[in-house]
C-alpha cells in the first residue's frame, strides 16, 4: 500500500482547522505504520528517538502544542504517553542524511498513541473524538 500526501501540508495550515475531525483528515495518510517507511530498517528511527537531541526537540514541540492531541485545546489534553507526528512521513534516507524535515516544527504535531495510529491507517474508529469529562479528584489516584 503506498502512503497519498500531499507534500505541502504544514503545522501552520492544519491549526487553521478548527475541529478535531477536521485536523484529523487532514493528516491521515491511510497506509500501514512502519511499512512504506522503515520497514524492517526500523532500529534506524530508534536510534534517532532515543537521542537527546530528539528528546529535547520534542519537549518543544509538546509545549507549543500545551500536551494537547493535534493541538486541539484544554478539552483534548493528553494524560499519559504523548508522540510527536511527522505530518509528512520521514523516511530511511531522511534520518540517515539528517535531512532537515526532521527536526523542522512545521512538519511536527503531538498526538497520543490512538490518534498516532488512526493516522497512519487512516481509520477514524481508533480516535477518541469526544472530551473526556472530567470529575473531581479523577486524576488523584488517593482520593
Amino acid at each position: 500500500m503506498v502512503i497519498q500526501m500531499k507534500k505541502n501540508k504544514n503545522y501552520s495550515d492544519l491549526i487553521k482547522l478548527s475541529t478535531f475531525e477536521e485536523r484529523f483528515e487532514y493528516l491521515k495518510l491511510n497506509g500501514v505504520v512502519g511499512k512504506d517507511t522503515f520497514g524492517f530498517t526500523r532500529w534506524v528511527n530508534q536510534v534517532l528517538y532515543t537521542s537527546g537531541e530528539w528528546r529535547g526537540f520534542r519537549r518543544t514541540i509538546i509545549l507549543r502544542d500545551n500536551g494537547c492531541d493535534l493541538a486541539c485545546g484544554p478539552d483534548f489534553e493528553i494524560y499519559g504517553p504523548m508522540l510527536c507526528h511527522h505530518i509528512i512521513p520521514i523516511t530511511y534516507d531522511d534520518v540517515i542524511e539528517r535531512r532537515s524535515i526532521i527536526f523542522d516544527p512545521e512538519n511536527l504535531i503531538t498526538t497520543k498513541l490512538n490518534t498516532h495510529n488512526a493516522i497512519h491507517y487512516g481509520d477514524i474508529s481508533k480516535l477518541d473524538i469526544k472530551p473526556i469529562e472530567r470529575t473531581r479528584n479523577d486524576t488523584c489516584p488517593w482520593k
